[in-house]
């Protein structure tokens, strides 16, 4: 069912990288023909849309934030078959034909034909948001934090009505893109060690994935105190907090590495999973695991475009790679996910730590600095 109704409601725009967010009234066109627009029925808030609203990758404004949420399918353009009005979905920022060169390998998860855009423009090169008449660009291809946002249908997953819908939100980046680096892309191997490098949702994504693939070490690194009781309920085994092993003159204090490596009987770790998005971490990730055979998987992302890492780490036969969305693929792996949160095997209740309305959420970045948040439910 399509519509030619333009539809005014409100979504959170950001006009620059110093701009605070506004909630603003905002005109969202009808799907052309392949798409769907969607009444948002939650979303999350993730780390990405904070450093996209700074201009990662690249500063494109004005923008409808939001990557993370789930809704329910409003109309669809006429080229649609798969989706149909009333269906319950999450929008996502890669899509997956299954017959490309990338889909059909296990290696990556990057489809060749529905790419992942840093553009804030759909496929076919428009936005299907504005406002006083001005383009207003999308997030990822999502832009979740509206009342009604416009997604080409190649990048539409259906949920499981049986699933519940904030967990179906939390699902659709962060703590997938932690699981699914530890699950899939990395496939973490049975009775291996793991460190984790940042203790957000992403990082006890990771945790879950290594316990759920059966590492017999799970390290979790953060400064914040209280995610000890958090990685500890995804199944983490040991905590470091560095600031507790930080000397007045910080002449003796030891690198998370070191950290790292003393609780492993000075090897370091087969898998390391930096989750942060703090360069500098990056080259301690690396160095935090076994020589020869150790692997530092990137999973955060971070403002600053480029990375030092030291000469040694790499050439001692470390890996360093990166990863998107964790490897996962959308209409693969996703129903996966949703199906171990609909059966409570994966205990996302344990994430969410703060709930706000739409209206409310240009207060997001500050509640996101408080110690005790992990995780942010927007009701639309």
């Amino acid at each position: 069912m399509s519509s030619s109704q333009v539809i005014t409601c409100k979504g959170v725009v950001c006009w620059g990288a110093e701009e605070e967010w506004k909630v603003e009234e905002i005109q969202v066109d009808p799907p052309k023909g392949s798409e769907v627009r969607m009444k948002m029925l939650f979303a999350s808030v993730c780390h990405t849309d904070v450093i996209c609203s700074r201009g990662f990758p690249f500063p494109v404004y004005p923008r409808v934030l939001g990557h993370e949420g789930v809704g329910i399918v409003e109309s669809v353009g006429e080229e649609v078959k798969e989706w149909k009005k009333g269906d319950v979905v999450i929008p996502l920022f890669l899509g997956e034909c299954g017959e490309c060169e990338n889909c059909n390998s296990e290696k990556t998860n990057l489809c060749l034909r529905h790419p992942l855009s840093f553009s804030g423009v759909l496929p076919d090169g428009t936005s299907r948001m504005s406002i006083r008449g001005q383009t207003l660009y999308h997030l990822l291809s999502c832009s979740t934090w509206s009342e009604y946002t416009v997604c080409d249908a190649n990048y539409v997953v259906k949920v499981d009505p049986g699933v519940a819908l904030p967990h179906a939100s939390f699902l659709s980046c962060g703590f997938s893109t932690g699981f699914g680096a530890a699950w899939m892309d990395s496939k973490v191997e049975s009775g291996s060690s793991v460190a984790v490098i940042g203790l957000g949702a992403v990082g006890l994504g990771a945790i879950e994935g290594a316990r759920v693939q059966g590492a017999s070490t799970i390290i979790g690194v953060d400064k914040n105190r209280m995610k000890k009781d958090k990685g500890e309920a995804f199944g983490m085994t040991h905590f470091i907090n560095p600031d507790d092993h930080e000397s007045s003159d910080n002449a003796d204090s030891k690198s998370i590495s070191q950290m790292v490596k003393d609780l492993t009987g000075g090897v370091g770790v087969d898998y390391c999973f930096e989750c942060t998005g703090v360069t500098d971490l990056i080259d301690q990730a690396l160095e935090a695991t076994k020589m020869g055979k150790g692997k530092a998987v990137v999973v955060g992302e971070g403002l600053n475009p480029f990375v030092r890492i030291t000469f040694l780490n790499l050439i001692m036969g470390r890996t360093l790679k990166g990863t998107i969305f964790g490897g996962l693929k959308s209409k693969t792996h996703l129903p996966l996910l949703l199906h171990t949160s609909k059966t409570k095997e994966i205990r996302l209740d344990e994430l969410l730590t703060h709930e706000m309305k739409l209206e409310d959420v240009p207060k997001a970045p500050e509640i996101l600095k408080q110690s005790n948040c992990v995780k942010i439910l927007i009701k639309i």
